[in-house]
C-alpha cells in the first residue's frame, strides 16, 4: 500500500490545502489611482485565499495603475476571493476577474517586432489591422512617442511579441506592416 504525504505550504490554512489538487486559474485586470502599497494589498488578498501569483504585467501611466494578473487558487476559495475583489475589497481599485478556460491552441511561432515611424492619428489601428491581416496575433504590445533625434518631432515606436501560424513566413508580416507607409521601419526578431 502506497502512502502519500500532503505537504501544507507555509501560510496557507490546512483546510484550503485539502482542495489543492483541484486548482482554479483566474485572469484579473486591475485599475486604480496609483499609490504606494497597492500591489501589496492585491497580493495580500490573493494570498489570504490560498492563491498563488503566477504572472503579471503592470504599469503606471498618468497617475493610474493598471495591470493584468494570472493566479491559481484552490477551487473552494475562488468564490470568496472573487467576492472580496469585486466588493469594496481594496479601496480605489477596480478588479475584473474571469476563470481561465482551457482551450486547444494551434501551433504558432512567436516573433519579436519593433516598428518606428512618424506619428499620425490611427497608426495603432493600422498597425494592428496589418498584423491581423497577415495572420498574426498580438501577444504583447507596448507603444509610445519619442522625439526624433534631429528634428524633435514625435516618432511612434511599438515593441511587441506577435504569434503567427506555424507554417507562415515572417516576411509576410514584415511586408504587411511596411505597406502602411514608407516612413516605417520594421525589425522582426525570430
Amino acid at each position: 500500500m502506497e502512502t502519500r504525504t500532503l505537504r501544507i505550504p507555509f501560510g496557507i490554512p490546512a483546510g484550503l490545502c485539502l482542495d489543492f489538487v483541484m486548482q482554479s486559474y483566474l485572469v484579473m485586470t486591475v485599475l486604480g489611482s496609483d499609490r504606494p502599497g497597492l500591489v501589496r494589498s492585491l497580493a495580500d488578498t490573493v494570498a489570504k485565499h490560498g492563491g498563488n501569483w503566477l504572472e503579471s504585467r503592470m504599469a503606471r501611466m498618468a497617475g493610474q495603475f493598471a495591470g493584468i494578473v494570472r493566479i491559481e487558487c484552490p477551487g473552494t476559495a475562488v468564490d470568496g476571493l472573487l467576492d472580496e475583489l469585486k466588493s469594496p475589497g481594496i479601496p480605489g481599485l477596480t478588479v475584473q476577474a474571469v476563470r481561465e478556460s482551457a482551450q486547444d491552441v494551434p501551433n504558432r511561432h512567436t516573433l519579436g517586432v519593433e516598428v518606428v515611424g512618424n506619428d499620425r492619428p490611427g497608426i495603432v489601428r493600422e498597425l494592428t489591422a496589418a498584423i491581423a491581416g497577415a495572420g498574426g496575433n498580438v501577444e504583447e504590445l507596448t507603444t509610445g512617442l519619442e522625439s526624433a533625434p534631429m528634428s524633435g518631432h514625435p516618432m511612434f515606436r511599438a515593441r511587441g511579441v506577435i504569434s503567427i501560424p506555424e507554417n507562415a513566413e515572417p516576411a509576410v508580416l514584415t511586408a504587411a506592416i511596411e505597406s502602411l507607409g514608407g516612413d516605417l521601419t520594421v525589425d522582426i526578431m525570430v
